[in-house]
């Protein structure tokens, strides 16, 4: 320490050298002298104590205040470092860190894809907090006035109703949504004055709030898509280190703990099996004949082919199922109809996936290819039939493709609808409760028991069952799912992505306790950059999917004429062009409507032609200068083995007696490449020994002495 050190050095040498106590000084002077924060300097805290005291003026005293002011500091770092530390503990991320050790990098993808979903979704939920419930809170809008006066002309001379009646059980109305019929889940709960008695506009915050989050979710999905693919570009086998690399150099030689070892055991041994299953792989296609592709393919469009009937079957029983349910509003089972569209879609996608995966593995595909045609046919599935779903209640509540009187006069079904936007808000609430009733009943009633049965019986049968295997397609499949009905009900259910975050965050560990206690791991290993970029395209289609309804909603659909924020407009974005009349200068008026016509709209393409020309330009250069530079490698290495076989044909020309026997250990220790693998890139195959004097005893002669010899 300093002080030590200067003191010791002064008592055990009266006369110190000059070079020292010059050293000494001007390290003193430089300390006392620095602008440099003391904790950031590199010295214990003995010595930051001494250099602060340097740096006091002579004869000063700190003050109570500077003190105190010290004090705070400190201690809101310790906080800070006990909130960071708590904030890791309960972090989803940690939970999901050992995953990849003991499944393999394929699984621990799926969990952290839950994560960045739980994200955007907390994300969305704070755009949709900030700009809609807060103002809508402190501001306390004025009552909108009375609803408008009309009378509905309906067939059956019957007046409004509500979509569907109230039922005394208090739980079946909180699993329907009829108990948050008034609060601010729904639609209909949101109220405001006239835009012109107010400086801030709740209809236009409430209407581009759901925009905003679906664009922030789609560029945070395409940068996540984006960025995983130079590792696929990397996966080819130009780019694949060599086996040796891995097991020469895999393991962690700062690990301790046992648990540690066990874990990184299991890491190296995934990957070896990732690496040798796709190195089979390659060499299986390498050596099919033309015939056998043709075979080959011939059996692909089989499949798909018969996949595709199925699905087509599956999205014509969810249509029915979702018609039947909306048109027997008044049956005496409505009880049990309220779920049956939720119910037929959940029975469709779980045995869907279960027939993809069982047709696909007779087919002996690759495991990424395996996968990711699995997920395909099984989002197809599953965004067809929320497809399919969607337009069926709008031909029912909109009708759409229907005619009818109160369709043709109020834009909408308003016989048997009085507020659509929370009848349609509450079948999608109803999806998401369902979806995660079946997470959590298939969890605790089926892989549980099955795992516990199986562990108790012995036999050839509870031997063919086995435990669970932890289907990746299937899972991704009921999330992206489950995110997709979320985004859909941005507009009719604006705090939906808050139910749907406590929902992953409870899949989270669900999932996590299948896969440890009650599933095993597929024996097929793939790595988590051939399957991370799907899951992101999925998850973008699923996305576009509900952005397209949205949109059609937004723009033409009349909105109820009795709640929510837009009843006295024939469509939510009318209020845009009315808000850009009254609060906009005629200036900034013309700047929007040139923006909007096409004298802007055809600039705009040519210039976003001209940077996509540029990118691809540069995409290209790079290519090519990447593949320059991996000849010059290869020239590098070959010219290296040039001059090792030049070196040893002029070794036994050279003159000399060898001084002895070389010894095994200096015959180990001799480098045998000069890249960190074998074989190198470009580097000759084994040659033969030729005849005359031995190598080994040319090379002797470089031999160092022993300290015997010495």
């Amino acid at each position: 320490m300093l002080r030590q050190w200067s003191v010791g050095s002064g008592q055990a040498s009266r006369e110190p050298e000059a070079g020292v106590e010059e050293l000494w000084e001007q390290e003193m002077a430089r300390l006392e002298s620095s602008q440099a924060l003391v904790r950031e300097l590199p010295y214990a805290m003995v010595d930051k104590r001494f250099i602060r005291q340097l740096r006091e003026p002579e004869g000063a005293k700190t003050s109570c205040w500077q003190r105190w002011q010290r004090r705070r500091r400190a201690v809101g770092r310790r906080l800070g470092e006990a909130e960071r530390r708590l904030a890791q503990g309960f972090g989803l991320w940690n939970g999901a860190a050992p995953l990849a050790g003991l499944f393999g990098t394929g699984i621990q993808s799926y969990f952290t894809f839950l994560r960045f979903l739980l994200l955007l979704n907390l994300l969305t939920l704070l755009l949709t907090a900030s700009f809609v419930l807060l103002p809508l809170v402190w501001l306390r809008p004025r009552d909108p006035g009375p609803a408008l006066n009309f009378t509905l002309q309906c067939s059956d001379g019957l007046q409004s109703q509500t979509g569907v009646p109230r039922f005394h059980n208090q739980l079946w109305n909180v699993l329907t949504g009829r108990a948050f019929n008034n609060t601010y889940l729904f639609y209909g709960a949101y109220r405001a004055g006239p835009e012109s008695g107010s400086a801030y506009s709740i209809r236009l915050a409430y209407l581009l709030s759901p925009l905003a989050c679906l664009l922030l979710c789609f560029c945070g999905t395409l940068r996540r898509m984006v960025k995983g693919l130079p590792q696929r570009l990397f996966l080819g086998q130009d780019y694949r280190s060599p086996v040796s690399i891995k097991v020469f150099s895999s393991w962690d030689f700062c690990i301790r703990g046992q648990e540690a070892a066990t874990i990184k055991k299991h890491e190296i041994s995934n990957e070896f099996k990732v690496e040798l299953e796709e190195g089979r792989r390659f060499l299986q296609v390498q050596q099919q004949t033309r015939t056998q592709r043709i075979c080959h393919l011939l059996t692909y469009l089989r499949v798909n082919v018969l996949i595709g009937l199925l699905v087509v079957g599956a999205i014509s029983v969810i249509f029915w199922a979702t018609k039947y349910s909306q048109d027997n509003k008044e049956d005496s089972l409505f009880v049990l109809l309220q779920y049956l569209p939720p119910g037929v879609i959940a029975l469709v996608n779980f045995l869907g996936p279960l027939l993809f995966v069982f047709l696909i593995q007779l087919e002996n595909y690759p495991p990424s290819t395996e996968i990711n045609l699995a997920l395909l046919w099984c989002v197809v599935l599953k965004l067809a039939s929320l497809g399919i779903f969607s337009f069926s209640l709008g031909q029912t509540v909109l009708c759409i493709g229907r005619n009818k009187t109160s369709c043709a006069a109020y834009g909408y079904n308003a016989c048997d609808y009085e507020c659509w936007e929370n009848a349609v808000g509450e079948e999608l609430y109803k999806l998401s409760i369902f979806n995660f009733l079946l997470t959590v009943a298939f969890a605790f009633c089926v892989s549980l028991p099955r795992r516990l049965l199986v562990e108790r019986f012995t036999g050839s049968f509870w031997t063919w069952l086995d435990r669970e295997e932890f289907l990746v397609p299937k899972n991704v499949l009921d999330i992206v799912a489950g995110q997709t009905v979320t985004w859909m009900g941005l507009f009719y259910c604006p705090l939906l992505p808050l139910l749907n975050s406590v929902f992953i965050f409870l899949t989270f560990y669900i999932k996590k306790y299948t896969l440890m206690r009650n599933s095993k791991a597929s024996p097929r290993r793939f790595r988590a950059s051939s399957s991370t970029f799907f899951f992101q395209l999925v998850l973008i289609l699923g996305l576009l999917l509900a952005v397209m309804p949205l949109g059609y909603v937004v723009s033409s659909i009349h909105s109820s004429w009795d709640c929510g924020l837009f009843s006295n407009y024939s469509a939510p974005w009318q209020v845009v062009p009315e808000l850009v009349a009254l609060r906009l200068p005629p200036s900034g008026q013309r700047i929007l409507h040139y923006i909007g016509s096409h004298a802007f709209s055809f600039p705009l393409l040519v210039l976003l032609s001209l940077v996509l020309t540029i990118c691809v330009s540069q995409s290209q250069a790079n290519a090519r200068a990447i593949r320059g530079l991996r000849k010059q490698l290869v020239w590098q290495v070959q010219e290296k083995w040039h001059l090792v076989e030049d070196l040893s044909r002029l070794l036994p020309e050279g003159s000399g007696v060898p001084v002895g026997p070389e010894s095994p250990h200096s015959r180990a220790s001799r480098p045998r490449s000069f890249c960190p693998g074998f074989p190198c890139p470009g580097s000759p195959g084994p040659r033969a020994p030729r005849p005359g004097p031995c190598l080994e005893d040319s090379v002797s002669r470089f031999r160092f002495s022993s300290g015997a010899e010495l």
